[in-house]
């Protein structure tokens, strides 16, 4: 019995994780409106007002919209302020505040309290109807040149979402274990830009990194290798699909992925013109195992001469050669006895 309550509490704890977050966005902004002559516009008449140009926050657009004369009859010799959704979009959740500054802006003459409201239809402004008194508008009027300043800070808060978030697996794990560069044991200078990488990642993950790293090709007494023949972000792109088996979502990448064959063409190159007595074997076993056509009959080109392919059968390369690929045999000689001819 214990047995069985055992093996269900490990069946438990080894259940894929999940989880999920709600996400609430809220985005804030700050506008002026600056009333210039005041005094010309009291007694323009109750309702009538004079509007700020248009804001724009969290994808919605706004306006301040001030009545020098109330908003309505009964607002008892009051300006009034409000907020205006130019938009007149459905149900945007909204905190705001609208105050009026003095002195380009320095002073505050009103401290009025935040207002929260979702803004919807019918209704797409909400504001102060008593927002200062005329009498008070009138001496500061005087006392700056006839300018003020309303000012709106305006809060407003997008729906919620929830989105699913799944545990990190091992292409998230190495991606960033390639961004962080911890560990990371050679340089790539590409035009000039550096990338940090792992030598043992790469050439697991690629018979032309492993050939360039650790093969007959690697360079020596250097931990940075130079690469002009390919573009930066190509390279880049190269990398990424290296670390994660997937291509960058990026414009940039889906038009150049033909770099990727590139960089195989250059390193093969690369392969060819090392090719020498000690390597001609080793490289050619890795050409016939990986279908990389011209480097293979480069290294074929290269032992069909007599002289040459004794000097090669004493190298380590070619018993293994022998041992691994044994139908490599039969093209060395086939090419040998043409070259006699």
């Amino acid at each position: 019995m214990a047995n069985n309550s055992t093996s269900a509490a490990n069946h438990v704890h080894n259940l894929p994780k999940t989880s999920s977050r709600c996400i609430t966005e809220s985005f804030t902004a700050t506008h002026d409106f600056e009333v210039t002559n005041y005094l010309q516009l009291d007694g323009m008449g109750v309702g009538k007002f004079v509007y700020s140009g248009t804001f724009s926050v969290a994808g919605y657009d706004w306006s301040i919209r001030f009545y020098p004369d109330g908003v309505r009859d009964d607002c008892d010799g009051n300006a009034s302020a409000f907020l205006y959704c130019v938009s007149q979009a459905k149900a945007v959740r909204t905190k705001f505040t609208l105050n009026m500054l003095e002195k380009e802006g320095k002073v505050k003459v009103t401290d009025l309290g935040a207002i929260e409201r979702i803004i919807s239809s019918p209704t797409y402004d909400w504001g102060y109807p008593r927002f200062v008194e005329k009498s008070k508008l009138k001496s500061l009027s005087h006392a700056n040149s006839g300018n003020l300043i309303i000012r709106c800070v305006l809060t407003v808060t997008k729906e919620h979402r929830t989105d699913a978030v799944t545990q990190p697996n091992l292409a998230d794990h190495l991606l960033q274990m390639w961004k962080d560069t911890e560990g990371a044991d050679v340089t790539f200078s590409v035009c000039g830009q550096l990338f940090r990488a792992h030598r043992c990642l790469l050439a697991a993950r690629s018979p032309v990194f492993k050939a360039e790293l650790f093969g007959p090709m690697k360079e020596k007494a250097t931990n940075c290798i130079k690469i002009d023949d390919i573009e930066p972000q190509i390279f880049e792109a190269l990398l990424h699909f290296t670390y994660t088996d997937s291509m960058l979502d990026d414009e940039r990448f889906k038009e150049d992925r033909y770099g990727v064959e590139k960089l195989r063409v250059i390193c093969e190159g690369k392969l060819c013109e090392s090719i020498d007595v000690e390597t001609v074997a080793t490289t050619l076993v890795l050409a016939e195992q990986h279908h990389c056509k011209d480097v293979k009959e480069a290294c074929l080109e290269f032992m069909a001469s007599r002289k040459v392919l004794r000097a090669v059968m004493e190298t380590d390369g070619f018993k293994h050669l022998v041992t691994t690929c044994p139908l490599l045999m039969k093209e060395i000689l086939e090419k040998v006895s043409r070259s006699d001819l």
